[in-house]
């Protein structure tokens, strides 16, 4: 009885999760690499986390969006400048295409790149999952 209780938690605490992605799906990635200096670094993670995002997550085909600060390079080399890797996910190219041209899009991605040094020459990376 004790151990079909556990089952019955744990069965019901799993369902608080958000479920997965569906697994025939495959989705493509975004990345940039950003250059913020120190003094923009504070105005451009409040832009992100309060302007993009809540619009972002509305559109068809969004999965996720990331900011990720750099730590350090454990191997190799990397552009000492770049600070921040901009990630996002969608179900599709055709999806994030239909995105970045919405008027939203247009109106929110401008304010966190005007954070960045290297305003129109930054590197911005497509990949398919496969």
């Amino acid at each position: 009885m004790k151990s079909a209780l556990m089952a019955a938690a744990a069965a019901l605490g799993a369902s608080r999760f958000a479920k997965p992605a569906s697994a025939q799906t495959k989705h493509i990635r975004l990345y940039v690499e950003m250059d913020v200096p120190p003094a923009r670094e504070r105005e451009m993670l409040e832009t992100f986390h309060n302007v993009f995002v809540p619009e972002a997550v509305k559109h068809a085909g969004y999965i996720r969006v990331k900011m990720l600060k750099r730590r350090t390079i454990l191997q190799g080399t990397a552009p000492t400048q770049h600070n921040y890797r901009f990630e996002l996910e969608f179900e599709s190219e055709e999806l994030r295409q239909k995105w970045i041209a919405s008027a939203d899009h247009q109106r929110v991605w401008p304010q966190v790149e005007r954070c960045m040094t290297t305003l129109k020459d930054y590197p911005v990376v497509l990949y398919d999952e496969v």
